[in-house]
């Protein structure tokens, strides 16, 4: 089995200590876990991650990005800020977010993306780990509205992998640019629940 597991590159956003990120790549290398594909060195992205199809997807997720030591931002709720899971949100990275705002979600996520000299936005693009209909576009409007890269990532439960599918710069064509990921997906993954599987990954899984 292959063990290859990336050093962060010194551009992304780190968290974290050596003791820290050993502890977690071991762990998620002991469970039969690994990495494939280069890791991209760019100091702002917006990281995608699919298929999102089971709830253990958070665990594997969580103890490779520990192990990477990487500085994953996501945007929740800012009430949820106002329950005794504050503390955990901030340990984890979470940025608060009105989702009635004047400016709405997207422009209050880019407008803090843009106060930043390092962010990875993470995000996952079905939106829940039922089986969607769609992509949600909002991953795809963050990153055009910032100027930054989408960088693809993959679970694929057959192979114990998750790849990192690389670098993609978005036109500001949606359809056309959503194709062309959803592309570099085939091959390159599988479910952990092949019925909750979002319909646009179904015609692209490999049998």
């Amino acid at each position: 089995m292959d063990k290859y597991f990336p050093t962060l590159p010194d551009q992304v956003p780190a968290r974290g200590n050596c003791l820290s990120r050993n502890i977690f790549k071991n762990l998620f290398l002991a469970q039969g876990w690994h990495f494939k594909g280069e890791f991209p060195n760019l100091p702002k992205a917006v990281a995608i991650i699919s298929p999102h199809t089971s709830n253990i997807d958070a665990w594997y997720g969580f103890t490779a990005l520990l192990g990477l030591g990487i500085k994953i931002t996501i945007f929740g709720k800012h009430t949820l800020f106002k329950t005794p899971l504050k503390p955990l949100l901030n340990w984890i990275g979470v940025i608060p977010v009105q989702r009635n705002a004047q400016q709405g979600l997207t422009q209050q996520i880019i407008d803090f993306i843009n106060t930043q000299a390092q962010i990875w936005v993470g995000m996952a693009p079905e939106g829940t780990r039922k089986r969607a209909e769609t992509i949600k576009s909002g991953f795809y409007r963050i990153a055009v509205g910032a100027h930054i890269p989408i960088v693809m990532f993959s679970f694929d439960y057959a192979h114990k992998t998750i790849h990192c599918l690389g670098v993609f710069q978005p036109t500001g064509d949606y359809e056309s640019d959503l194709e062309q990921i959803l592309n570099l997906y085939i091959g390159k993954f599988s479910p952990k629940n092949p019925n909750w599987l979002a319909r646009p990954l179904q015609n692209r899984i490999k049998k």
